[in-house]
């Protein structure tokens, strides 16, 4: 199953490295843009650490960084410590199997169609 909707209000992400052009070693060793292979557009990158919210009557999630592939340049005000919000958010997942067929590794990946500021009304995805 690929872009799987998930609500991510249960968690604050704070920016851990600013939004990059998602790049790619080609076969000469330089990196270059990736672009998107339905839309032709270069997505960007972030890094997040993603918290749980506090529940009552729980007890506090430690968080950990996600790297968020985003639909365009999100603009600028993204810097480092700053508290964001996802637009759209999905989930994908991966795996790779071995010559008989075993699964040998598998995991997830996170896409958004841009970041806003946290708790502000302005959105900041770019058009």
């Amino acid at each position: 199953m690929q872009d799987i909707p998930f609500i991510s209000e249960g968690y604050k992400f704070m920016v851990t490295e600013a939004p990059t052009m998602k790049m790619k070693e080609d076969k000469n060793g330089e990196l270059a843009p990736v672009a998107d292979k339905r839309t032709g557009t270069i997505p960007f990158v972030v890094m997040l650490f993603a918290k749980p919210r506090p529940v009552e009557g729980r007890r506090p999630g430690k968080g950990e960084e996600i790297k968020v592939t985003l639909a365009t340049d999100p603009g600028d005000g993204f810097d480092e410590g700053t508290y964001v919000e996802l637009i759209a958010p999905v989930l994908n997942t991966w795996q790779t199997t071995n010559d008989e067929g075993r699964i040998t590794g598998s995991g997830l990946w996170f896409k958004a169609e841009g970041l806003k500021p946290a708790g502000l009304g302005a959105v900041r995805d770019a058009a």
